[in-house]
């Protein structure tokens, strides 16, 4: 185990102390137990591994195998016998020793000669590189060494990294119910609530059957003349010929849409950065913060006043808290109920207030509390900005690097949309096929997010994995192999999603920025298990659904949204939006890189909740001649 490795445990075992200890009174929690645990946790998660390499388990090396050698400590298989480490029943609840029997299982292969006990090849090495803020990019590098599934170790917590397309499908939709979101909850519980991401089965079930028929086709309709608006908005407020973070300026114009079409509020960030914009933004940072922090501090007593941090991320919450409440306050204070069918035949274009929130404060039968409307909105305010805001950058990142492509896409624009000007209806959308292609690309080469969390609520085998052909013998003295992989319960799974959509297993050039790949179906035969990706399937009809490619499509190869029932449910109202605005950009201006990342390898990236630049998107932007 390297020094990453070791810090983890040392960190975890901390803060585990910590937690453990504090409960019974306030004398426990010292200032200085708080304090060691989050700078240490701080600088694991900034890369930052100096110091010593201390671990609770440094010195062992493993199941005795003779006389010679140091076994386990002696109380090893006694502390496995206490109440808090048995593992709970199948179909209960998960238990502490759920994971600790993980954990069991995890130092016993690591240190020892103990088979793997999920039959998931162990990536060993240096895993320095995952805590740079680019997880995504080290676990790619991890499967194109050790395959499309493979565990990863940090300390005592262990994931399975999946990036296959069977094992994708199996886990999303054919056994979603054998898996929560696990970590990805617990990170998001003290933003969202029990909004549609980290909510249990139950409430998701509930608050799904009431959100999604809120996106219907009318409605949709309506926001384009919004998104339409607010883009021009933009463009209008764009400084010309000086140097401009896009990336910014996209993240202002997502924000200032979701506040009118989701809850009727007018951040107005477009024009002025607010406090409330300030504070989404550092919201999410704060989430992002979190997930790449390997021991959860901020649960220890006293850790959300003594850390600055923490005191600056419940004064935000306390913000967008108080904002969402009053718009929900108005909403409540004039509630007409209606039938759902009702509510979509509403005339959207001349209402006063067209919002979400306002078809759900009127579904007849909807009688959700306050606090499950505001985690609604919040999580629909934190998440659905930076996905649109994201995938806008990194078209523009990828085609001022592509001229001919950018001439195609002006040329297609200025055709079906004469006069300069953004789509506004649903035929003018479908009319611009390549733009959209061009945003379903970007969400494959840069999946927002990279990675889709789940966990194991019972044990579970997933299909069969073809490993790759190696210049080196794996144990058993075979090179390429199919391996049956078990999932115990309480398993933390990754499904890799950026290294799905770059696997070249299933797309031809994986690395090009190709929008046109869109249009052509395509199949692997040396992948009979995977159905390949049919255009077709997602043309046919006249529907939303016939806009932009699906993971249906791609047969689970391409999941920009998720996929199975726990899919996205705003998915179609994010690639439009994105659509629309890209059009009225492309159509308007020319662009080029500038300082400070005058050159396309100084931009970076970083990551938490979604792949967003490192320094910033700098361009320079000027009026297009034609």
């Amino acid at each position: 185990m390297d020094a990453t490795g070791r810090r983890f445990w040392r960190v975890a075992a901390v803060a585990a102390a910590a937690s453990a200890f504090v409960a019974p009174g306030p004398a426990a929690c010292r200032p200085s137990t708080v304090r060691r645990v989050i700078e240490e946790s701080e600088r694991v998660a900034a890369g930052d591994l100096s110091g010593a390499d201390e671990s609770m388990l440094y010195n062992v090396k493993g199941p005795k195998k003779s006389g010679d050698e140091e076994g386990l400590p002696w109380w090893w298989d006694g502390f496995w016998a206490l109440p808090f480490t048995k593992a709970g029943a199948a179909g209960s609840e998960l238990v502490l020793g759920d994971t600790m029997r993980i954990f069991k299982g995890n130092i016993e292969q690591i240190y020892g000669d103990a088979p793997s006990f999920d039959g998931a090849p162990l990536a060993e090495g240096d895993i320095s590189g995952l805590a740079d803020g680019t997880l995504y990019l080290g676990l790619h590098e991890y499967s194109q060494r050790f395959g499309p599934v493979y565990k990863l170790c940090f300390g005592p917590k262990s994931f399975i990294v999946v990036s296959d397309h069977a094992v994708a499908k199996h886990v999303l939709r054919e056994n979603n119910g054998g898996y929560n979101k696990g970590v990805l909850a617990e990170i998001l519980e003290d933003i969202m609530g029990k909004g549609l991401i980290p909510a249990d089965p139950v409430t998701w079930k509930t608050r799904r059957r009431a959100i999604v028929p809120a996106f219907h086709k009318r409605w949709l309709a309506r926001m384009l003349t919004m998104f339409a608006d607010e883009t021009e908005l933009l463009n209008s407020e764009l400084p010309l010929g000086v140097p401009v973070d896009l990336e910014e300026r996209f993240g202002s114009l997502a924000l200032d849409i979701i506040g009118s079409a989701v809850f009727n509020y007018d951040f107005d960030s477009v024009r002025e950065p607010s406090r409330v914009v300030k504070a989404a933004i550092d919201t999410l940072r704060e989430a992002e913060h979190r997930s790449m922090t390997p021991a959860p501090y901020w649960k220890i007593p006293g850790a959300m006043q003594v850390v600055p941090r923490q005191r600056a991320f419940t004064e935000n919450m306390d913000l967008l808290n108080g904002e969402l409440n009053k718009a929900i306050a108005a909403a409540l204070a004039d509630r007409v109920e209606e039938a759902t069918e009702e509510l979509e035949r509403r005339d959207y274009a001349t209402m006063e207030n067209p919002s979400l929130l306002r078809f759900l404060v009127d579904q007849r039968g909807e009688e959700a509390t306050s606090t499950q409307l505001r985690d609604d909105l919040m999580t629909m305010l934190i998440a659905g900005h930076e996905t649109t805001a994201s995938a806008l950058t990194w078209c523009l990142f990828e085609l001022a690097q592509n001229r001919p492509l950018l001439e195609e896409l002006r040329a297609e624009l200025d055709e079906k949309l004469p006069g300069g000007r953004p789509p506004r209806t649903l035929d003018e959308v479908r009319a611009v096929e390549l733009t959209r292609l061009t945003v379903a690309e970007s969400l494959r080469m840069y999946p927002q997010p990279p990675l889709l969390i789940r966990r194991a609520v019972d044990d579970d085998a997933v299909p069969t994995v073809q490993l790759p052909d190696t210049d080196e013998l794996d144990a058993s003295g075979l090179r390429a192999r199919a391996v049956d992989v078990k999932v115990p319960r309480a398993c933390d799974m990754f499904i890799a999603v950026y290294s799905l959509h770059r696997n070249p297993r299933y797309w031809k050039n994986p690395d090009a920025f190709d929008p046109k790949r869109w249009l052509e179906k395509y199949a692997n035969p040396d992948e009979p298990t995977w159905a390949g990706y049919d255009p077709a399937k997602w043309k046919a009809g006249d529907g939303m659904g016939s806009l932009y490619p699906t993971e249906t499509s791609a047969d689970f190869a391409y999941l920009p949204f998720g996929g199975g029932a726990r899919k996205c449910v705003g998915d179609q109202f994010a690639m439009m939006e994105a659509t629309v605005a890209l059009a009225g950009f492309l159509q308007r201006f020319d662009f080029d890189f500038a300082g400070p990342t005058d050159t396309p390898d100084k931009v970076g990236t970083n990551t938490g909740a979604t792949i967003h630049t490192r320094n910033g998107l700098w361009m320079t932007v000027t009026e297009r001649a034609k």
